[in-house]
């Protein structure tokens, strides 16, 4: 009785003596209610591998630790795959795919197997022995199986998805996450890596108009195996979003010598496309891209970096919106109370929420108008070309991802004061990550762009 179809309010019911007449004004009042729902924050994770591609636990058991640990949403990207139909998996497979390096000396690898066993009982594992080798195997449940099983309305939402994975023909890798699809997407082929982000997101397009679900599609670590480049993300301006954090260690985040960090990766795009293309910025999202769930292997398990959207309902559909309208926040582990850019005023500013004995340093980051955006190659120690982002770096003028302020404490803002052609802020926590990376020694918060203003591109 609530919803209606063409979109027109209702007026209230007339009350009269009868019961019916404030039985419908009860009924009114508690659709209002229902329509009316405030603004939130909902935590979740976009980049997550299972047993049907190469993690290391049923995403039974993934999902449900996910949203024992808090989150309210999380997003299954097995590589070039959707999970679903038959598939089966050898109880030694499952045990071989947790093999690693201990966390610390003496623990044992956990049995995924006995763990699931025991957490969903015979009457949902499913095994058998295959009756072509004799082996035993486990069947991996398809997703509209398991999702009933986690799902919890309000509280914990999953996301069908998948990491369309791929090498342009010149060898570069190019990983590009496809969130709240309704069928698998094949991996593409193209001869560069800008090729195949404009095949995915044309992929998608058509994807999406097929089946009415939005669909987000955001560019995976460009800096795993230094796939992607700053001038790559800044050439396809169809696509809005990449990850800024990957939560993976050993997958150049930090940048080196002869190559620049995610961060500056952001900035130089962001400029490229703003004064260069007259296109609007990209926003940065932080994931865990987990695989290991068995407490043997620290070089991508869970609970490192997520995204925080500011949304009315956890539904796919509210919560793509408001990412597309760039309402989130990506952390490892500061959580911020308010971002909030008034545009009259010209001012970003933040809540932080402060724990016991926490400090904070917020780094305000953005690009002055009349940067140079002429780059230069970078050499190695041998004076050889890399093969990488340009290096924008001018001997005089504005620089491109200057840090514009910086600011102590729980309450910083930062007033633009006009030449800027964004700001975004970075906050750095002076507590350790939760999880532990060799990545990074803080919590830290990133909020998206703003104060930027399309214009003319460059001639």
């Amino acid at each position: 009785m609530c919803a209606h179809s063409d979109g027109f309010q209702r007026q209230p019911p007339k009350v009269g003596r009868s019961g019916l007449g404030i039985l419908g004004l009860l009924i009114y009042l508690s659709c209002l209610s229902a329509s009316a729902q405030p603004l939130r924050w909902w935590k979740g994770n976009l980049h997550t591998h299972t047993l049907w591609s190469d993690g290391d636990d049923f995403p039974e058991m993934i999902a449900e630790s996910y949203r024992e640990r808090g989150y309210h949403f999380l997003a299954l990207s097995d590589h070039n795959l959707l999970s679903r139909g038959e598939r089966w998996m050898s109880l030694k497979s499952v045990a071989d795919r947790a093999k690693g390096e201990p966390w610390h000396a003496g623990i044992q690898p956990r049995d995924a197997f006995a763990a699931y066993l025991r957490r969903y009982g015979p009457d949902w594992v499913q095994t058998r022995t295959n009756p072509t080798n004799g082996i035993r195997e486990v069947r991996l449940k398809p997703y509209d199986e398991f999702r009933a099983l986690v799902e919890e309305r309000g509280r914990f939402l999953l996301i069908e998805s998948e990491e369309i994975t791929q090498a342009a023909e010149n060898q570069r890798q190019i990983h590009i996450g496809a969130i709240n699809l309704h069928e698998a997407l094949p991996s593409l082929k193209g001869a560069t890596v800008p090729e195949i982000i404009q095949k995915a997101l044309d992929r998608v397009a058509e994807a999406r108009q097929r089946s009415g679900r939005p669909t987000l599609v955001h560019v995976n670590h460009p800096n795993y195996k230094w796939g992607v480049t700053a001038e790559d993300l800044a050439a396809v301006v169809g696509e809005r979003f990449f990850e800024v954090w990957n939560g993976v260690d050993g997958d150049n985040d930090p940048g080196d010598a002869q190559h620049p960090s995610t961060d500056q990766i952001w900035d130089i795009a962001n400029t490229l496309r703003i004064a260069g293309l007259g296109a609007p910025p990209l926003y940065g999202i932080a994931t865990d891209d987990s695989h290991d769930y068995q407490g043997n292997e620290r070089r991508s398990p869970p609970f490192r970096a997520w995204i925080q959207v500011r949304a009315r309902r956890l539904t796919p559909e509210s919560l793509i919106h408001a990412v597309e309208q760039g309402d989130f926040y990506a952390s490892t582990g500061v959580v911020l109370d308010d971002v909030a850019f008034d545009a009259d005023s010209r001012r970003l500013s933040l809540q932080i929420h402060a724990r016991p004995g926490e400090r904070f340093t917020t780094r305000f980051v953005g690009t002055r108008r009349g940067v140079s955006l002429e780059g230069k190659p970078r050499v190695d120690a041998a004076g050889k070309v890399v093969e990488t982002t340009l290096d924008y770096r001018a001997e005089t003028g504005p620089q491109i991802g200057e840090i514009l302020a910086e600011v102590k404490g729980p309450r910083p803002s930062y007033h633009l004061r006009g030449d800027e052609l964004y700001v975004r802020a970075v906050v750095v926590s002076s507590r350790k990550p939760e999880v532990p990376s060799t990545e990074t020694e803080h919590q830290q918060a990133w909020t998206q762009p703003v104060g930027w203003v399309l214009g003319e591109p460059r001639k």
